[in-house]
């Protein structure tokens, strides 16, 4: 199984090794590398695509300490991935959690990120008080996961095809990874000057609202909306998001 060793953790990530144009796909709070698994099959034979398990999730091994679990560690740990890969600029794109640390990777390192593909995911916050409350349903759920472990996870379809080892690596990643600091991710929208695919359930009543305000600032931004799907979009309608996945990856 292939891992990387960098700042107090061992990153799991599966690259298919394809010599087309690289894809860095991060997967949402509570899922892991096995929720991409349609879209690996998908776009293998086309594309380069690499999957990975973020701090505290799946088969990435972390010591278990809250200065270990932050944002700004998730985007360099992309950032270092695509070194130890040899990649220089990807496509960037993420579930969910992994979608908002997308753009954030784009706020930190644009030179490296040639297109965006965002999922089920909103921009943060610009309030103080909407990031205080969006931060207390984060500690709401670590605790949660603290008193009743892995069961008390939830989720998606998205969460339950993804395997987990640790439900302290989670609580910690809700404190951490999960919370909200800034609105340098929102703030970044209309400046975005890279390709960027948008696509959603339209059952996905938490972040459609998130989606829409994206689509409406970010320059040139396709937004696809998928019919019968909800949070977990690419797991419940797999055909639908391939091939809008794939109309935008061809027109790169």
């Amino acid at each position: 199984m292939p891992y990387l060793d960098r700042d107090n953790a061992r990153l799991y990530y599966e690259d298919s090794g394809g010599d087309g144009m690289p894809v860095l796909l991060t997967h949402g709070f509570g899922a892991a590398t096995g929720s991409w698994a349609g879209q690996v099959a998908a776009f293998k034979d086309r594309y380069r695509i690499i999957a990975w398990d973020m701090r505290g999730h799946g088969a990435t091994d972390c010591a278990e300490d809250l200065v270990n679990f932050s944002q700004e560690l998730i985007e360099r740990d992309m950032a270092a991935l695509l070194d130890h890969l040899g990649i220089e600029k990807a496509v960037i794109g993420g579930h969910s959690l992994g979608g908002f640390l997308s753009l954030a990777f784009n706020v930190r390192y644009p030179e490296r990120v040639k297109a965006l593909f965002l999922q089920g995911c909103g921009p943060g916050y610009r309030r103080d008080e909407a990031r205080e409350t969006w931060n207390l349903r984060a500690e709401d759920r670590a605790k949660s996961l603290e008193d009743g472990g892995l069961a008390a996870l939830g989720g998606g379809p998205e969460v339950r095809i993804s395997l987990q080892r640790s439900a302290t690596g989670l609580a910690l990643a809700s404190r951490g990874i999960l919370s909200q600091v800034d609105a340098r991710v929102i703030d970044s929208l209309p400046g975005i000057d890279v390709p960027v695919l948008i696509v959603i359930g339209d059952g996905d009543s938490d972040y459609l609202d998130g989606s829409h305000y994206m689509a409406g600032r970010i320059p040139g931004a396709i937004n696809v909306l998928v019919a019968d799907a909800g949070h977990g979009v690419n797991v419940d309608q797999p055909d639908a998001v391939n091939k809008a996945l794939g109309d935008f990856l061809d027109s790169l």
